[in-house]
């Protein structure tokens, strides 16, 4: 499985999901544009998880990249990135939309008319539309090559159940369409569009919540059947190999059965089932 001479654009790649399928698209080999409003200039909380330090972590490995700071939900940012990818690459074979905005506020198990309505500026701003416009300006690029290429939308989905946050619930299954809409406009161009569901991450918040990091999680009895972020990069890379990957456009699929699908691994060994709700 290669992805040489592939170009692909994790966005929200500075941490969490968007880190691991960046990591794994260039270990691959991809070259991968990372976006995110966190670099090491930027002086904010955090900063060390910032787009620079997973560029270096790719190059450290032989791999290739370049990192872009982009606030997707700037219109005029997100364009800017697309027009540098057209200037330095000429195309764009793999587009990760990983942008997500919807946990600035705790997603409580709460009914609707109880919720916040920030909610929805956090999950659908800076979540929804937000993957919505970098797909509006990225796609152009992607047909322009005539050469097919692989969108991806991370979300959750469990069979269409209810996620039990109104607007979590909302935000996700509109991902779910978004993907299956374009999926049905895209088939000529044979660009697949995949809504990919990861199972329950270990990703550098919920370590931290637990008072953990990713060398002794072992040790905490509730995140026993967590998984690395480098599970949904895996699953990414191997839908971006797969010359069929048409054949399951516009359906929704889980890290898990995908695992199973393509033989792959996360990082200790285990086959992690999927989560469900």
């Amino acid at each position: 499985m290669t992805l040489k001479g592939k170009v692909a654009l994790v966005t929200g790649g500075s941490r969490g999901a968007g880190r691991g399928i960046a990591l794994e698209l260039a270990r691959k080999g991809a070259f991968v544009y990372i976006t995110g409003r966190t670099t090491e200039a930027s002086g904010i909380e955090h900063s060390k998880r910032s787009i620079d330090n997973v560029l270096r972590e790719i190059k450290a490995e032989g791999g290739s990249g370049s990192a872009i700071r982009c606030d997707h939900t700037k219109d005029q940012e997100t364009e800017a990135v697309i027009r540098q990818i057209a200037s330095e690459q000429g195309k764009l074979d793999i587009l990760v939309n990983n942008v997500w905005g919807g946990n600035d506020l705790p997603i409580e198990q709460k009914s609707f008319w109880e919720l916040p309505t920030a909610h929805w500026d956090n999950m659908f701003n800076a979540g929804v539309r937000a993957q919505l416009i970098t797909n509006y300006y990225a796609i152009p690029l992607m047909r322009e090559a005539k050469a097919g290429g692989l969108i991806i939308h991370t979300t959750f989905w469990d069979h269409y159940k209810y996620l039990g946050n109104f607007y979590y619930d909302l935000s996700k299954n509109t991902l779910v369409r978004m993907a299956y809409g374009l999926s049905n406009e895209l088939k000529e161009d044979n660009i697949a569009v995949i809504p990919l569901t990861p199972g329950w991450m270990r990703t550098e918040a919920v370590l931290e919540s637990m008072n953990t990091d990713e060398e002794h999680w072992h040790e905490v009895e509730e995140l026993q059947m967590t998984e690395s972020t480098t599970y949904i990069g895996r699953a990414a890379a191997a839908l971006a190999a797969d010359p069929k990957v048409m054949s399951i456009t516009g359906q929704p699929q889980q890290v898990a059965k995908l695992a199973e699908k393509y033989g792959f691994t996360d990082i200790d060994g285990r086959t992690v089932p999927a989560f469900l709700v």
